[in-house]
């Protein structure tokens, strides 16, 4: 038990089952830190009347006000907490501040008086967008090199490195790959990335969510210790616990895009208290004031938004126990002002060109699945075609055969490339969002690198497939027609990855997949084989020059039927063997026995077309490539008595639980889940034909526009405490 008064102005000793941590661990986490790490130039933000209005519906010809008319000022050395029920704007405030949205957005923001500069902060984004193939130290490393360059020392940027890694208490973990962390060490690996560059502003979106209530406390006090460092530290949470909500200096409580409250978290419950709302004794105040914002305790709403704009509230009162973090703050802030702190200069991007381009064959050493399997199968591939077509090449009465082997061996390798290639860009899409938003690289450096190391690879697996049943064929063994016959493949493959990635780019990965299926199946209809462009009519003749399998098909039949080559053999027992003769060959198909060049200007033509157009789809699509700006309505908690155990309730937000105990925990253990655009529905209990049937007639009379489409089921695993069903079908209403 402890006496006195904690943030919340209550008496810490008359709640013996609440752990109410003082200052004493951040500050010696904060002393911990280095002196480069202690010189932050301070850094308000303040923004006012802060408008952000999205586009929705067909055509986006609805429209929707998100925030309306929020104002707010964040000071350093502060930890800020954005508060809010879900849809009420928080993350799309958030967004707004870190320059992530600004379509649709009026208002101002400015930085201790300039304009608001992206290099001067960073956002830490809610999902942990790591490199799952490295160790936490590697990553460290690489985002030093990245951000520092070769300006600075390998043993300064060592010391760094380790400095940052034991402040945050990842040191016991930093030869572990990324994807084995667990959830809290995620969360303050991405905090550790974004220290490297000490930026004096930070914004992280939802930190807590998804950690246990340890990990999370633990996340909470190294914010904590950062803020007092001079930095300003800003982030949305949706309910924290007593313990961690004792933490943050200053509170921002959003409500359907108002401002309800702004200022200390001292100050939060005498705001409320002069409404006649008193917070229950034994009670969490974060858990109270969304119940106010929601309405539990009737309709307060316009009186809120009327009193939050009163910044009496921003004083906040001397606390017990805060002298120490204010002695240090001072001291943090006179350090600032007698050392002067030479900002380090980023190196160039075609440094960073290739550090990503050695990070990238790294990642593919290392991921098996990609790298070892595609040869594997490039190898058993290659050795089967040349078994299917054995002895082709040079027999004359088997030259359909070889037309076909030719043929095919486009459409495998183009194939092979175009697929993965449509997923490659959308598994690395968190990673690029975050590190290209906050300043590791630009966007066209990324994609350069991204381009660049593709190369030699494609080129081994055509060299690979290519060479096994080029010579199990039979094709004619004179290297200067097997190098024109690898070399077109190769253009094939290069062009047939860059339509992918341009699929992956403007399309989700199973519409990007989708989407190269069906092309590929254009560009054989018109490729030349399967209707070939003497019998094609002529009205869809002029198709065919849209498809580059086309000019793949006529560059590897020059490579290999043109250039005076010889008569091709005829077995004395075939009576009939009229494609015998290369020249008769090529007349038959229509191809042109010197247009071997021209297809080849073509194809690099197409290869650098395509190429440009998936790099400006790449910079249109940057903002849009991670968040959505959700618009949901915020329908109130709806109780239905005697359908089982369990009320049904209504939330629209997603679920971060993977057992009916974290839901009943988090005040969310419902039979049914709202969320999104009142089009969907997650049963997670007991259901059946009445109960839908109710909860469809309530939604209905919520909002008449409702469309109702489908509901889907989920499966927790709740070891008994629910009584959640092993498996639930979806039904359609």
């Amino acid at each position: 038990k402890k006496t006195g008064l904690n943030v919340f102005g209550q008496d810490m000793e008359a709640c013996p089952d609440s752990k109410f941590h003082t200052f004493g661990e951040p500050t010696k986490m904060l002393q911990r830190m280095s002196q480069s790490l202690l010189n932050i130039p301070p850094v308000d933000v303040e923004f006012s009347d802060i408008t952000l209005t999205v586009t929705h519906g067909t055509c986006g010809r609805r429209k929707k006000t998100v925030l309306k008319s929020v104002s707010g000022y964040f000071k350093s050395g502060e930890l800020t907490a954005i508060m809010g029920p879900s849809g009420a704007g928080k993350s799309s405030l958030l967004h707004v501040l870190t320059g992530f949205i600004t379509k649709g957005v009026e208002g101002s923001i400015e930085y201790s008086g300039r304009k608001q500069e992206r290099k001067e902060a960073c956002y830490i984004m809610q999902e942990d967008c790591l490199e799952p193939l490295f160790t936490v130290y590697e990553i460290m490393t690489i985002s030093s090199t990245l951000k520092l360059g070769r300006g600075v020392s390998q043993k300064t940027t060592r010391l760094l490195v380790d400095n940052i890694l034991d402040m945050m208490g990842l040191t016991a973990c930093k030869d572990t790959r990324c994807k084995k962390l667990s959830g809290g060490q995620k969360k303050r690996l991405s905090v550790a990335l974004e220290l490297v560059s000490n930026p004096p502003v930070m914004f992280l979106d939802e930190p807590t969510t998804g950690l246990d209530s340890a990990s999370s406390l633990q996340c909470a006090r190294v914010l904590k210790s950062l803020a007092k460092g001079g930095r300003t530290i800003v982030c949305t949470i949706h309910q924290p616990s007593a313990s961690i909500m004792n933490l943050f200096d200053h509170v921002y409580i959003l409500c359907d895009g108002h401002c309800v409250y702004q200022g200390s978290t001292y100050n939060m419950l005498p705001y409320l208290r002069q409404f006649g709302l008193e917070c229950p004794r034994y009670h969490n105040p974060a858990d109270f004031v969304m119940e106010v914002v929601c309405g539990d305790y009737g309709s307060y709403h316009t009186q809120l938004i009327q009193a939050a704009k009163d910044d009496s509230w921003e004083k906040s009162r001397h606390l017990p126990g805060t002298e120490l973090v204010e002695d240090i703050g001072s001291l943090t802030s006179k350090t600032y002002l007698e050392t002067t702190v030479v900002p380090l200069q980023s190196p160039n991007e075609f440094y960073k060109f290739f550090i990503l381009l050695k990070l990238y064959y790294i990642q593919l050493y290392r991921d098996w699945s990609v790298s070892h399997l595609k040869v594997l199968l490039h190898v058993v591939v290659g050795g089967l075609l040349g078994l299917f077509f054995i002895d082709s090449g040079n027999d004359g009465s088997k030259t359909v055969n070889n037309l076909s082997y030719l043929f095919t061996c486009i459409v495998y390798l183009s194939y092979t490339t175009m697929l993965p290639a449509a997923l490659r860009y959308p598994l690395q899409r968190a990673v690029v969002v975050k590190e290209h938003f906050n300043n590791w690289y630009k966007l066209k450096t990324y994609y350069m690198a991204m381009t660049v190391s593709s190369i030699p690879v494609q080129l081994f697996y055509c060299v690979v497939n290519i060479s096994l049943s080029y010579f199990i064929s039979a094709q004619p063994l004179e290297w200067y027609r097997f190098t024109m016959m690898l070399l077109m493949c190769f253009m094939c493959v290069l062009v047939s990855e860059g339509f992918g990635i341009f699929f992956g780019i403007i399309f989700n990965p199973v519409t990007g997949t989708f989407c190269g299926a069906l092309f590929t199946a254009y560009l054989c209809l018109f490729g030349g084989f399967v209707i070939l462009f003497t019998h094609m009519p002529k009205y869809l003749h002029w198709l065919s020059y849209s498809s580059f399998f086309r000019f793949t098909f006529e560059g590897i039949v020059t490579s290999v039927y043109s250039y005076d080559r010889p008569k091709l053999q005829c077995p004395e027992d075939v009576v009939y063997c009229h494609l015998s003769s290369p020249e008769y060959i090529l007349k038959e198909i229509g191809v042109r026995g010197d247009s071997y060049w021209l297809n080849f200007g073509v194809l690099l033509l197409t290869l650098v077309l395509v190429k440009f157009v998936a790099y400006l789809s790449l910079k249109k699509a940057k903002h849009n490539l991670h968040f959505m700006v959700e618009f949901e309505h915020n329908p109130p908690l709806v109780k239905v008595v005697g359908l089982c155990d369990s009320d049904i309730c209504i939330f629209d937000g997603p679920v971060n639980a993977t057992s009916c105990t974290e839901l009943q925990s988090t005040a969310i253990c419902p039979l049914m889940v709202f969320h999104k655009d009142l089009s969907s529905v997650v049963t997670s209990g007991l259901w059946s034909m009445l109960a839908r049937a109710m909860v469809y007639e309530m939604l209905v009379s919520y909002n008449q526009s409702v469309s109702l489409k489908y509901v889907e089921a989920v499966t927790h695993n709740c070891g008994g405490v629910c009584g959640c069903p092993t498996v639930l079908q979806p039904h359609i209403l």
